[in-house]
């Protein structure tokens, strides 16, 4: 996918690793580039992807976030000294995010993948949380993300393990949201999923986001009035309007974002 992609922007490589920005039909892709060390995330990393989460929620031309890793692995973990912000400075932005898993997707790595919306992974992709064999846990948010999208038998399995799954398997178990065979293929299912999400409505994606996730911390009847009161303020949008209108017209909608 980045192969096709425009560069916005790019910190420069050491030993520290990398952020290279890269854009394309209003999405941002953020590479993680520290192969030599499996994209293990630096904190000069960790404080450049907090300003980016940042850039990405205030930016209106910026419709959808991905991260993906250079080389074999997505990231295989986090240095020492990050700065704890970082996961939940992605997970609580608005717009739809993106996990292209590019490879091994370790320990903090997969907590960080954990965050984002929707996960795109090889078939030979490896996926684990290892941290209670060096005598420490996650706490990157990956025992409550886990468990919510595997359930809780499957994230006792692997923590209390720290045994690796495939990408079908964690497809099977929910944790992948599509899988692709090879790098080429990942490229062109990563590419097809952002297609079809930045054709939609901003207003629209960023509040049915908001209902599903606020959704998990309310009882039924309380998360249906919230999708009601959320559809209600729809309603009154310009994009709103557009979508009817285009509807009629038979015609793709031009969403504004208001």
């Amino acid at each position: 996918m980045t192969a096709k992609l425009n560069r916005r922007g790019m910190r420069g490589n050491s030993s520290a690793g990398s952020i290279e920005l890269l854009e394309s039909d209003r999405c941002l892709t953020a590479l993680l580039n520290r192969p030599t060390a499996g994209n293990r995330i630096s904190a000069a990393m960790a404080e450049r992807l907090i300003e980016i989460a940042e850039q990405v929620e205030d930016d209106d031309s910026i419709k959808l976030l991905a991260i993906t890793g250079a080389g074999d692995s997505f990231c295989v973990g986090f240095d020492a000294d990050i700065d704890r912000r970082l996961v939940e400075s992605l997970a609580v932005i608005t717009k739809p995010t993106i996990a292209i898993i590019s490879g091994d997707a370790l320990d903090e790595g997969l907590e960080l993948a954990l965050a984002l919306d929707i996960r795109v992974a090889p078939a030979n992709a490896r996926l684990a949380l290892t941290q209670l064999t060096r005598g420490v846990m996650p706490h990157f948010g990956g025992t409550q993300r886990l468990a919510r999208l595997a359930g809780s038998p499957q994230t006792l399995k692997m923590l209390l393990t720290g045994d690796a799954i495939d990408g079908r398997e964690a497809l099977r178990l929910g944790i992948v949201t599509y899988l692709a065979e090879g790098r080429a293929g990942l490229e062109r299912r990563a590419a097809e999923v952002v297609k079809s999400i930045v054709i939609r409505a901003p207003l629209a994606m960023r509040l049915a986001k908001e209902a599903v996730l606020k959704g998990f911390d309310m009882t039924l009847d309380q998360g249906i009035r919230l999708e009601e009161d959320l559809y209600a303020l729809l309603q009154t949008t310009i994009d709103r309007n557009e979508g009817v209108r285009a509807f009629l017209e038979k015609r793709r909608p031009l969403f504004k974002g208001a």
